[in-house]
């Protein structure tokens, strides 16, 4: 549905170009969220929103400045402008629920610079909790191919928020979240904390990434992100603090540019979702919708999946993954030890990192003839474990680590593929440690982006699902190419192995406002075993979470691909908390999020895709509460069994992580029950029909 603004344009018709100063204001569909955007006498385009009647964002500019042809996009006329009201609702392969309704407004501005007559159509789309917006370069007489110098899409704050952020960096995201005020970010002095990440590349003092979440003095909460990042750089945000202005800074090339573009051309969105709870920010579809469909006709042999691996046992100490010194993990023998557990305990595959020849001296080189990706080591028989896995009903997930080389990986891509396809192994796990090659690219810039997505595409002509560590931040793609399961883009289970910060307890709950809001990540929950001196009596890192916590993260933190992260000796210590991971699905067809503070706690029920079952879970951070659980997301007329797995009554993330219950309740729409997390922890509840 569609139809033409013509009383602004009529406005403009009686004002000479100069003169006119044009106004055009867009109401969400059904909520109180309305943008208004403004042409000033002098060109300059700025755009303003509201929630509620308050100031969100005050009257911010928008524009570009481009290295080639060397000019300002900064003053246009608009010559034409057209609105549309679009509601409909889609099915995503896999996902937090079954259909997702897009319903938005959308206002569409063809613009000419006033300087050199270069068009540009800035499109806004108003959804009922938020909106997105980006620019549109179309095909043009003597315009087309340019060079990015900088985006100028300014982010102007009405309050001096509380936020959620972490350091602008051109190549990691593994920071642990800092909270502050906006008036009191200091990037550089919070990346001086950080001794444990590989690559660091810092870009200012008030540099933040995206998503960047934040709640306002009058606890409105509000989320600045971006959506479907395709042949594009990454967008941190500088801020000045003087006029508490967030400006967007893309991630350079290695000569200094931030892209190369070549019309038509088109930017990701800028997404801000805005509400009044918290608990919308975490159900919000408005970044997923911004993205293009499904490229992939024929989905059916994409499969979201539950996992172990040989893994965490390299970064406790147990194994190595360098064949040297006698402790090499990927042998065949303790690669058919876990899949004999991964076929007992009904898991779909295992992970094997290590398996191939080059760790010796993969890190930290810049070396870019690491690996070749098909060239196993002398104790790991494919042949023989791809037999084993096929008899077992389980699979063997693929790793290819790139140390950063990218080149090389590029040049190996089809015969490791191919390699996978050979071997019956259906998913790979892609890693980006390391410095990038081409040398001087960053892992968040153009060129990289490009090259995820290339191995997506890639992967989908040989029928392989795709999950990628050290990847620039997601932005929705997985609708796009829906065989990119996950990733990791943040700081993942692992981290608590890290001597300096480690994960804090209130780590897990600022994920699902920040990281997540991108799409699924692969953070290996499952962690049973809480003082990692056990191999290493030297090491005093902990993790910091309850055992129930851990069984709570498989709702929390969404994903179609989950990994039971810790070693299958520690799952045999605890087989009746084990059975939680074997029970929890990982695709689902409806989502509650039940209660919610970034920072502070998350309450989360969904219900499994094609079966009558229901799954819970809340976690806490350092402090010790009550969650509160209603049950209404249950149909009426029936009466369940909900078994719950919760902190017993001395747990404590540091002092005793494994005190745990678990009790069988009946339940139904009405019942409401009330469970105490511990400090550093959480609860678990599965929820199925009780026996007639």
């Amino acid at each position: 549905m569609r139809k033409r603004i013509g009383f602004v344009l009529l406005l403009a018709g009686f004002l000479s170009t100069a003169q006119a100063q044009q106004v055009f204001t867009i109401n969400a569909p059904q909520s109180p969220v309305q943008l208004r955007v403004e042409n000033a006498r002098d060109g300059a385009l700025h755009y303003a929103l509201q929630y509620k009647g308050q100031s969100i964002i005050r009257p911010s500019r928008l524009g570009f400045s481009l290295a080639k042809p060397q000019t300002e996009l900064a003053a246009f006329t608009i010559e034409r402008a057209d609105s549309s009201l679009h509601d409909d609702t889609w099915s995503p392969v896999w996902g937090e629920q079954s259909f997702i309704r897009n319903h938005y407004r959308e206002l569409r501005l063809s613009l000419r610079a006033r300087n050199t007559n270069i068009q540009v159509q800035m499109v806004f789309r108003v959804f009922n909790d938020g909106i997105g917006f980006r620019y549109e370069f179309p095909a043009q007489a003597g315009f087309k191919h340019f060079i990015l110098k900088e985006e100028n899409t300014q982010f102007a704050l009405a309050t001096d928020n509380q936020s959620f952020w972490i350091p602008g960096d051109y190549d990691t995201n593994e920071y642990l979240y800092n909270t502050t005020k906006i008036s009191e970010i200091d990037a550089l002095s919070a990346a001086a904390k950080e001794k444990d990440i590989a690559v660091q590349s810092l870009i200012g003092p008030t540099a933040v990434q995206t998503p960047l979440m934040m709640k306002t003095p009058g606890g409105i909460y509000v989320n600045i992100h971006e959506a479907a990042l395709l042949n594009y750089a990454t967008m941190n945000l500088v801020l000045d603090k003087a006029t508490r202005t967030f400006s967007s800074h893309l991630v350079p090339d290695a000569v200094g540019n931030k892209g190369y573009l070549e019309t038509p051309a088109k930017t990701p969105w800028r997404t801000i979702i805005v509400s009044d709870k918290a608990t919308d920010i975490l159900a919000s579809k408005t970044i997923l919708n911004l993205n293009e469909p499904a490229r992939i006709d024929e989905t059916d042999w994409i499969k979201p999946q539950k996992f172990i691996g040989v893994w965490w046992e390299m970064h406790i100490g147990k194994g190595t993954w360098f064949l040297e010194g006698g402790k090499h993990a990927a042998n065949k023998a303790n690669v058919k030890k876990y899949l004999d557990f991964a076929a007992k305990h009904g898991f779909d595959g295992v992970l094997v990192e290590g398996w191939n020849v080059g760790w010796e001296d993969w890190f930290g080189n810049w070396k870019e003839d690491v690996f070749d990706f098909v060239t196993p080591y002398p104790d790991y028989d494919m042949a023989e474990l791809t037999r084993y896995a096929r008899q077992k009903g389980v699979r063997l997930i693929m790793h290819h680590e790139t140390s950063g080389s990218v080149t090389n990986y590029e040049r190996h891509l089809d015969e490791a593929f191919q390699y996978m396809v050979k071997n019956d192994i259906n998913t790979v796990k892609t890693g980006y440690v390391g410095k990038i090659i081409p040398r001087g690219e960053h892992h968040d810039g153009q060129w990289m982006n490009r090259h995820y997505v290339h191995v997506a595409e890639k992967a989908a002509k040989y029928k392989l699902m795709v999950e990628a560590h050290e990847p620039s931040h997601p932005t929705g793609l997985h609708r796009t190419f829906p065989n990119w399961l996950a990733n990791e883009a943040a700081r993942g289970n692992e981290f608590n192995n890290a001597p300096a910060l480690g994960i804090t307890p209130e780590h897990q709950t600022i994920l699902p406002f920040t990281r997540l809001m991108g799409g699924p990540m692969d953070f290996t929950p499952g962690l049973f075993h809480f003082k990692l001196n056990e191999f290493e009596a030297s090491r005093t890192t902990v993790v910091r979470t309850t055992l129930a916590k851990q069984l709570a993260l498989y709702v929390t933190m969404y994903s179609p691909l989950q990994m039971a992260g810790d070693l299958p000796e520690h799952y045999e210590k605890y087989p009746d908390a084990f059975q939680f991971i074997k029970d929890v699905a990982v695709d689902w067809s409806d989502s509650w999020y039940l209660a919610a503070e970034p920072g502070d706690f998350i309450t989360v029920a969904r219900k499994a895709k094609g079966k009558e079952a229901w799954f819970v879970g809340g976690i806490t951070d350092e402090n010790a509460r009550n969650a509160t659980v209603k049950f209404d997301f249950l149909p009426a007329g029936k009466t369940f069994v909900a078994t719950i797995y919760m902190d017993g009554p001395a747990a404590d993330w540091d002092k005793n992580p494994t005190d745990y219950e678990i009790v069988q309740a009946k339940v139904d729409r009405n019942t409401v029950r009330t469970i105490k997390m511990a400090a550093g922890g959480g609860f678990a509840i599965k929820i199925q029909a009780a026996e007639e």
